[in-house]
C-alpha cells in the first residue's frame, strides 16, 4: 500500500492554520495541519480539482 505524501499550501508560510493534502493516492486526502487526530476528508481527484479551481477563481 502506498503511504500518503502530505503537503501544505505555500500560502500558509509558517502559519499552521491550514490543511494538508495527500494527492498521490487513488483518492485525495485532506487533514488539519495541527490536529491529525480529527481525521481526514477524502475526495475523488476530479472533485478535488473542481474544488481547487473554484477556490482559485473565487478568492476573497
Amino acid at each position: 500500500m502506498t503511504e500518503p505524501i502530505w503537503h501544505k499550501s505555500t500560502y500558509s508560510g509558517n502559519n499552521d492554520n491550514c490543511v494538508e493534502v495527500a494527492d498521490n493516492l487513488p483518492l485525495v486526502r485532506v487533514r488539519d495541519t495541527k490536529d491529525h487526530a480529527r481525521g481526514e476528508l477524502t475526495a475523488a481527484p476530479a472533485a478535488w480539482s473542481a474544488f481547487t479551481a473554484f477556490a482559485r477563481t473565487h478568492e476573497v
